[in-house]
């Protein structure tokens, strides 16, 4: 099934199965991109920033793309400049992913307005 798969303004409303697998698809795409992106903000944590261990890095990753901020201070150039790039995408991640997320509702409501009595 491909992502953003959706009907045409012609077509009947999809069945509940089909807006679950739909909705289900769009999920496990956004935990996917997030497990990478922690990935990524770990290796950045552990290599850039130094003295870190890899549960550590994981605490900081985690807490960024959660929008809590950092745990542990970042003392050399190098790991501020990572903290601050990722502190940036992990914003921007969160806004891309709810809306792919939300998406298959968002059209399922759109749609629901747009179909003819008749057709239901």
């Amino acid at each position: 099934m491909a992502l953003f798969n959706f009907d045409y303004k012609e077509a009947p409303l999809a069945s509940p199965m089909q807006f679950a697998g739909r909705l289900l698809g769009n999920l496990l795409f956004a935990l996917i991109v997030i497990a990478i992106a922690l990935g990524g903000g770990m290796a950045g944590y552990y290599y850039l920033v130094g003295g870190m261990t890899w549960i550590d890095a994981f605490l900081n990753a985690a807490m960024i793309l959660g929008g809590m901020g950092p745990v542990d201070p970042v003392t050399n150039d190098a790991g501020k400049i990572f903290a601050g790039a990722y502190a940036l995408f992990a914003g921007l991640l969160f806004v891309v992913l709810a809306g792919v997320v939300l998406a298959p509702v968002l059209h399922r409501v759109l749609h629901a307005l747009h179909v003819d009595d008749d057709d239901k």
